[in-house]
């Protein structure tokens, strides 16, 4: 690989250069229903030529390699032409899920010293970048830049300019690119630094195992602000110069039609959107969906029958392991050839650098018999080297990624070793795809007049895969309510997502020998 391509900008200039007028990117058709101006479609070459302009004007902002710069929009080509523009000028990218709220915003804006923040306003937060401005005045010297026609002075604009070599610090492969968030499991959302190197490594991995090639038209229905939208959408996209498509989650009648207008071949899909639609024959009857080949699945287990279905209509499900710190396990059609074993198994990473290891959590012994339960650890080039201001801990002695997560080795008739997942270990809940802490809202809910203590779990549902409920311990004499709970979270302006749908009033809670809330009883509780 030439110094060019070991870039993330040097990916995207090389893409500009041989796929030129093919069409690159590309916003969701209902873009008006959500974000100002209407649906815009653009080439390679028009792509590289914005993201020469937004870094020119971001540079004239005081943006230099090094500097990090917030993000907060929806998924437009707006987030990808920022993201990419920070990264041509060698600075650092955080793009922040829109549902963050003051919250969660000022925790990064600190952790990850922030220095110039790009959001805009929205149909859904049209006091947008109102909001922004009154927290950022909270801090020294953070800028803010927006989109939109009266943004005035913070203006930024996509207006294309010839995209000459400017005189910019480039990156380097070990430089870090991003910093994404994700939802730690003592507090608020921690900072996942990556370099270019880990990006470029991870995507090779989704390449190769999934065949993506410059003919796939792929569709993104995951924020672009994570591993999934980021390492498994747009760098991809980036590494073979094939076409993307953004969609913001989800509207599952814009998520078809696009898949049938746009032709699209790859894209991925929670486990119960695909079990939903496998169940509503009408619903899958009514759309073409014959151009896609493949559709990943993952952040809970899937179900064997919904693998098979897929298959029998000649799409491939893939199972996907994955999370922001580099850990990745995909269960291919090539890989793992039995639907039914594919829903439940993943086959040991085959690329050269890249070793797992299943660990006993009491003794740190490696485990080597099938049918026994440890943490997984995870080691090689697409694995993150540290949370933003951490001690370590996230790592073992050996160097290898603590994933928190519970899998076996699996006790099956193939030739090679297949791993099975069994629980998650980190105390995090995973609704339609965004990790909740546990322990964030549990905090929060404790900080509230009439609680005495409280343990937040989650609770099936058939749409988005888990909610967030609470078992409360009132305090003597009151009886706090649902609505009261969830208007408190809001006055301390959480996420929406993180409020709790299901409320429990509990004597006491459960507890083992030595102390512990036991959870796995209080879940049992709401299945029983």
């Amino acid at each position: 690989m030439s110094d060019s391509m070991n870039t993330i900008d040097g990916l995207l200039r090389s893409a500009a250069l041989e796929r030129n007028n093919e069409v690159a990117l590309a916003d969701a058709p209902n873009r008006a229903d959500f974000f100002e101006g209407n649906s815009q479609q653009w080439t390679w070459s028009e792509v590289n030529s914005i993201v020469q302009s937004l870094a020119t004007q971001l540079h004239n902002r005081g943006v230099r390699a090094g500097s990090s710069i917030g993000i907060q929009l929806p998924n437009v080509c707006e987030l990808v032409f920022t993201i990419l523009a920070c990264i041509r000028i060698g600075a650092v990218a955080v793009p922040f899920p829109i549902q963050h709220r003051n919250h969660e915003l000022r925790s990064g804006l600190s952790s990850a010293q922030i220095q110039l923040f790009v959001t805009a306003n929205r149909s859904d937060r049209t006091d947008q970048v109102k909001t922004v401005a009154a927290l950022l005045a909270e801090f020294e010297n953070i800028k803010l830049a927006t989109f939109g026609a009266d943004a005035g002075e913070a203006n930024l604009h996509l207006t294309p300019e010839p995209a000459e070599d400017k005189a910019y610090d480039h990156a380097s492969s070990d430089d870090i690119a991003t910093i994404c968030w994700t939802s730690g499991t003592t507090g608020v959302p921690k900072g996942v630094p990556r370099t270019h190197s880990m990006w470029l490594a991870s995507s090779r991995v989704q390449v190769d195992e999934l065949a993506i090639s410059s003919s796939d038209n792929i569709l993104c229905p995951f924020p672009v602000v994570n591993m999934a939208g980021i390492g498994g959408m747009l760098m991809p996209w980036l590494t073979v110069g094939a076409s993307l498509f953004l969609h913001q989650p989800l509207d599952l009648t814009v998520f078809l039609k696009q898949i049938e207008t746009e032709g699209i071949t790859y894209t991925v899909a929670p486990p119960p959107l695909l079990n939903m639609l496998l169940r509503n024959e009408e619903l899958l009857n009514s759309v073409d969906l014959s151009s896609i080949r493949v559709i990943s699945s993952g952040s809970a287990p899937l179900d064997p029958w919904m693998v098979k279905g897929w298959q029998d209509r000649n799409i491939e499900i893939v199972n996907v392991f994955g999370s922001n710190e580099g850990a990745a396990l995909l269960s291919t059609m090539r890989s793992v050839p039995d639907p039914e074993e594919r829903a439940r198994f993943f086959p040991q990473p085959n690329r050269q650098g890249i070793s797992i290891r299943i660990v006993d959590f009491d003794t740190e012994q490696e485990i080597a018999e099938s049918g026994r339960p440890g943490e997984l650890r995870f080691a090689g080039p697409t694995v993150f080297s540290g949370y933003l201001q951490s001690s370590g801990d996230e790592f073992d002695t050996n160097g290898y990624y603590k994933t928190g997560d519970i899998f076996q080795w699996a006790d099956t008739n193939t030739s090679s070793r297949l791993l099975q997942f069994v629980d998650r270990a980190k105390d995090i809940i995973i609704r339609g795809g965004m990790n909740i802490s546990a322990a964030e809202v549990e905090s929060l809910i404790a900080s509230h007049q009439d609680v005495l203590e409280c343990a937040v779990v989650s609770f099936p549902d058939p749409d988005l895969g888990e909610k967030v409920g609470v078992f409360v311990v009132p305090i003597k004499g009151t009886s706090p309510r649902l609505p009261e709970l969830v208007d408190f979270l809001k006055s301390l302006e959480i996420a929406s997502y993180k409020l709790p749908e299901r409320l429990e009033i509990v004597d006491a809670l459960p507890r083992n020998a030595v102390g512990k809330v036991t959870k796995s009883d209080l879940r049992e509780m709401w299945r029983t």
